[in-house]
């Protein structure tokens, strides 16, 4: 088993990296490998919609999204683990995802998904909504915690004083792990659900 993680947070030690650091003590314990990809504080341009990874299997923009790709192929669990901007996620992670999922063709159909949000305060709830959503279009079943998965604080590492956020994290790498020996347990008695072909439509038809 193995998780990679994307920290969105330009503070590579800050309070995400701290939740993040909450969870790999548990996957350790577990015995589930873990990588960390620091997407914050990189220079990741949005997607511009020029259908090259349609073509050509990967985006047009040759950086650290198609890097992660690679890794994401291989991996049984994804984690977004972001700062809280205006009630969303970073920027930078934000434009990764967009282009990672959208240029990805390989199959990510049960493959764990888990956010981890960091806030001062208030807008965690619709950061994390934001970022499950790239799991719900992809049939990645998203795994739970306790709690929503939020952590607080203002100075870097002061989210470790937060007791019940960091709980919060044990318990979600926990639930993970444990989703993701069932799901490698399912495929290998019954394979992946049966997939219809899809029916793509716009709204106006």
């Amino acid at each position: 088993m193995k998780v990679l993680i994307l920290n969105g947070s330009p503070r590579a030690n800050g309070n995400t990296a701290a939740a993040i650091r909450e969870m790999v003590g548990v996957f350790e314990a577990e015995g589930v490998g873990t990588e960390i990809v620091q997407i914050g504080g990189r220079d990741v341009r949005g997607c511009i919609a020029c259908g090259s990874c349609k073509k050509n299997g990967k985006c047009a923009l040759d950086d650290i999204v198609n890097e992660v790709a690679v890794k994401f192929r291989e991996a049984d669990g994804l984690v977004l683990a972001s700062p809280v901007y205006y009630a969303s996620a970073n920027g930078a992670l934000i434009a990764c995802l967009d282009r990672l999922f959208f240029s990805t063709s390989f199959d990510k159909t049960m493959k764990v998904g888990a956010s981890v949000v960091a806030a001062r305060r208030g807008g965690c709830s619709a950061a994390f909504d934001g970022l499950n959503k790239y799991f719900m279009l992809s049939g990645m079943p998203v795994a739970s915690s306790q709690y929503w998965n939020s952590v607080h604080g203002m100075a870097p590492g002061e989210a470790r004083e937060d007791l019940e956020g960091m709980q919060t994290m044990r318990t979600l790498a926990r639930n993970m792990t444990f989703l993701m020996r069932s799901i490698a347990l399912g495929k290998e008695k019954y394979g992946l659900p049966e997939k219809e072909p899809r029916q793509a439509t716009n709204f106006i038809r």
